[in-house]
């Protein structure tokens, strides 16, 4: 945090959202930003988080449902019309094709006219927690380092201010771990993406402050804050006293939080305000830079705009009302959240040395002289081999290990759920209730058929040879060690569509399909 907490600078209002087409989209933004929303966060859909065009056969029925359908450069120029893009920070939740979706985010802010290296934002880029909760890859795990590496290497050199790295233990959280296991999971791919910046030869003190992380924010409210204020703890430590970082700005841990999005429920959807109401006040308490809240119809469709506007409107009574932006970390000094904090602490690096022990540097989280030998002995070779946290990450990926220890946290859950010892109200307690239907947000099957009218004359209307020359130019750079992000550029400006990149890609690096475990 801010030696002055959120007196110096409050919270980020940044509410996530994306539906339809560009143009559904762009009119929620600038609602967002209208009434009072401090930056965006992008929503893609499905095709889009996996790499596919519009027209794709594979992305029938899933065109703009569960976000914004983006294919190509002028997608994304549509989707920020009359935004100001240099003036306006932008989050986009997508890693698997991360790196050409920031590509034509660069596009479309030139577009309009914006000097790119002032630009600020974060792309979410993690695909360590794909391979471990969310399943949204479309390389395997080498190729898809090689990628953040060239864009972490560009960023740094070209746009300070944009963070290339959101490390996400939401979608961990989401798919049933608890909360030691998304802190010590997440904090754990984030020490392994500080590897792959070493590995690139980058100084630390220049990348870390480029890696932000991204945490889910439950119902258990004393846990939660602990969770938060022990993650700038470890944070700081491991960067410092393992990694060698010095400046102040590389120790501080950047973090968006979410609402628990599988706390709402269907039951009594009403209740799903009170419910994010409370874990939007655990993240300030626990110091977050910026939130957003779910609407309270989100476990049923994509928020309607009234839904999307009581959300907006919690975070600004918990800003505006309660006089929580008067103190720094105003649980600090409370026996419990101490004794908490500590504890998730504890359990966080009993996690670390289960994955260091996976990989094969014979250390421990404790043993922080070994872990800096380790690191100081790996710096200018390749992500894997030696790199201590990296090295546990992939073989804990490969054997299937993360999703185990999920799953038994889920199935713990369920259990608990199931015989009335966890409680949720109006689903196996209190369940009685006069709340009537909600009127939902429905996409109609108009979007995807215009959008894909709009992609057809989107090709159509472009130099194909110096599109497809671009895409070819951008693989056979894949071949060398060279950076890739000037040629995906090219291919973006000549309007090469999202699929069709990373198509190439695929026939260069191959899928992935990781191992059965169950």
């Amino acid at each position: 945090m801010h030696a002055t907490g959120y007196r110096g600078k409050a919270w980020t209002i940044r509410q996530f959202a994306g539906f339809g087409n560009a143009v559904q989209t762009n009119e929620r933004y600038k609602m967002i930003l209208e009434r009072g929303g401090g930056g965006l966060s992008v929503a893609f859909d499905m095709p889009t988080l996996m790499g596919r065009d519009s027209d794709d056969p594979m992305s029938l029925g899933e065109v703009g449902h569960c976000g914004v359908a983006v294919d190509s450069a002028s997608d994304m120029e549509v989707l920020f019309k009359d935004i100001p893009l240099g003036a306006t920070t932008t989050s986009m939740t997508i890693s698997g094709p991360a790196v050409p979706v920031f590509c034509m985010y660069l596009v479309a802010a030139e577009r309009q006219g914006v000097d790119t290296s002032t630009l600020n934002g974060t792309l979410q880029t993690d695909i360590f927690k794909e391979y471990i909760a969310q399943k949204e890859w479309l390389f395997a795990p080498e190729p898809h380092l090689r990628l953040i590496g060239d864009l972490m290497a560009y960023c740094d050199a070209n746009i300070p201010a944009y963070k290339p790295l959101s490390v996400s233990g939401y979608h961990i959280r989401e798919a049933g771990s608890t909360a030691a296991q998304e802190l010590a999971f997440t904090l754990a791919d984030g020490f392994g993406y500080v590897e792959l910046g070493l590995s690139r030869g980058l100084d630390i003190n220049s990348f870390a402050p480029g890696l932000s992380f991204f945490f889910d924010s439950h119902l258990d409210f004393f846990e939660e804050i602990a969770k938060f204020r022990a993650a700038r703890r470890i944070w700081a430590r491991w960067l410092h006293d393992v990694y060698g970082a010095t400046s102040e700005k590389a120790l501080q841990l950047r973090f968006h939080t979410q609402t628990a999005g599988v706390s709402l429920t269907a039951q009594q959807p009403y209740n799903n305000v009170v419910r994010t109401a409370v874990e939007a006040l655990a993240a300030v308490l626990g110091g977050t830079n910026s939130l957003h809240t779910n609407a309270l119809d989100e476990t049923l469709a994509l928020p309607t705009e009234q839904s999307a506007e009581i959300a907006l409107r919690t975070q600004q009574v918990i800003m505006e009302e309660t006089g929580v932006t008067n103190v720094a970390d105003p649980l600090g000094g409370s026996w419990f959240v101490e004794a908490l904090t500590d504890r998730i602490e504890a359990e966080s690096e009993a996690i670390f040395d289960q994955i260091l022990r996976m990989g094969t540097s014979g250390a421990e989280a404790k043993d922080t002289e070994r872990l800096r030998e380790l690191v100081d002995a790996s710096r200018g070779m390749a992500t894997g081999g030696t790199w201590p946290m990296t090295s546990g990450i992939l073989r804990g990926i490969e054997e299937g290990w993360f999703m185990g220890e999920i799953a038994d946290s889920a199935f713990r859950y369920q259990i608990a759920l199931e015989e009335g010892t966890k409680k949720i109200v109006g689903v196996n307690y209190h369940t009685g209730s006069v709340s009537h239907q909600l009127e939902i947000l429905r996409v109609s099957h108009e979007v995807e058929r215009d959008q894909v009218a709009d992609l057809e004359r989107r090709r159509a209307g472009r130099n194909e040879d110096i599109a497809a020359d671009a895409v070819r130019r951008m693989v056979e750079v894949s071949r060398t060690d060279a950076n890739m992000i000037p040629a995906m550029l090219d291919a973006v400006r000549a309007e090469a569509t999202l699929g069709e990149i990373c198509d190439a890609l695929r026939a260069e690096w191959g899928i992935y399909r990781e191992p059965a475990r169950f």
